[in-house]
């Protein structure tokens, strides 16, 4: 017979659970700041703008000092470990500038994905060692939520048995030590868009991801109202010869939600999975307005379909920062009105239309 021993006091659930709600609270998402060093060379490289830690500095201030427009837009801001003690050109650091905006910081806590031996390419993600103390002291550093991303792929042999085990397993790990630590865990098992399967297939395994996902973490007593989920959207493969409509991918990511994800978890913030800025607002609207119950927040975690336009606008010239912020702006406020179910799309002839996919896409 199974034993319970209580993992959290009614305290510690209950600020995880005001935490949680905070960041998704009506019309508001997470802007994911979270690109490591690598991932922001492959972002500075197309724009021209050396990978030094200055630019990376620069470019992050032109977002955190964006002005009041995205207070009502965004709830919670993910950073990676430099950005977290990186400071604005006043001095002031930049997660207490998140802070004083009443934004929750974030924190990436994850190392990066390693294959997994005996399968076919797949992987799992490292960085359970030592975590607990890193969590500690980013919630004294002021994070009260955190990432972890896993990856599975969708073709012929896979996902396969073990890699949907084991990055259950690994996620609810997670969990449960960020829990313990007073940190929000954000629990991201990404499917990739790569492949030329169907939307139904994308379905299915994204349904079987997910049972996994939630049967490990009840298994890791993990407190759902204080957690978040990141999923894909199910959307077909990126070389499915067929182009679904936004209301059947809407309509196939609620259906999958809502055989697999429990009431209890606070919210699902979707990632953007190489959407062109304008695709990942208008989906996430036919998401919100279509017609089954929802019984949780749906709203976004988006890195690139927030700040493309941004990037393209900068270019690292000091001249372009007021522009650049203007267009992260504009992306905040179509996703918060996505959020809600309210964003009309007036086309996407211009940046914000552009594919953002990348083959096997990896932070």
């Amino acid at each position: 017979m199974t034993h319970q021993f209580p993992a959290l006091t009614p305290e510690q659930k209950k600020e995880l659970q005001e935490i949680a709600e905070r960041i998704v609270a009506p019309g508001k998402g997470i802007l994911a700041a979270d690109e490591s060093t690598g991932s922001m060379a492959k972002r500075f490289n197309p724009i021209g703008v050396e990978n030094t830690e200055e630019n990376r500095r620069r470019y992050r201030q032109l977002l955190f000092t964006a002005d009041e427009r995205i207070d009502s837009c965004i709830g919670g801001v993910i950073f990676f470990h430099e950005t977290l003690y990186q400071s604005s050109d006043d001095g002031t650091v930049f997660s207490k500038l998140i802070q004083d905006r009443g934004l929750v910081v974030g924190i990436k806590v994850d190392k990066g994905v390693v294959p997994l031996a005996g399968t076919d390419g797949e992987t799992t993600t490292q960085g359970l060692d030592g975590l607990s103390e890193r969590c500690a002291q980013y919630k004294k550093d002021g994070a009260d939520f955190a990432k972890w991303r896993c990856v599975l792929k969708i073709s012929e042999n896979t996902p396969s048995e073990l890699a949907i085990m084991e990055n259950a397993n690994v996620l609810a790990r997670y969990a449960s030590i960020c829990q313990q630590n007073g940190i929000v865990p954000i629990v991201e098992p990404e499917i990739l868009p790569d492949g030329d399967h169907d939307l139904k297939r994308c379905q299915y395994i994204s349904e079987k991801v997910l049972a996994a996902v939630y049967k490990a973490l009840s298994d890791h007593h993990v407190y759902l109202e204080g957690t978040l989920l990141k999923p894909n959207m199910v959307t077909a493969g990126h070389s499915c010869p067929h182009k679904y409509s936004n209301e059947e991918i809407a309509m196939a990511t609620v259906t999958a939600l809502r055989r697999t994800v429990p009431p209890a978890v606070t919210g699902v913030t979707f990632l953007s999975g190489g959407q062109s800025e304008e695709e990942a607002s208008i989906n996430l609207n036919a998401i919100n307005t279509c017609p089954l119950a929802k019984p949780w927040a749906l709203t976004f975690s988006y890195g690139r379909a927030l700040q493309a336009s941004a990037l393209n606008a900068w270019k690292g010239e000091l001249d372009n920062e007021k522009a650049a912020t203007e267009e992260f702006i504009k992306r905040a406020e179509a996703n918060s009105l996505a959020a809600q179910g309210k964003y009309e799309s007036s086309g996407s002839g211009n940046a914000a239309g552009q594919s953002l996919y990348v083959a096997n896409h990896a932070y």
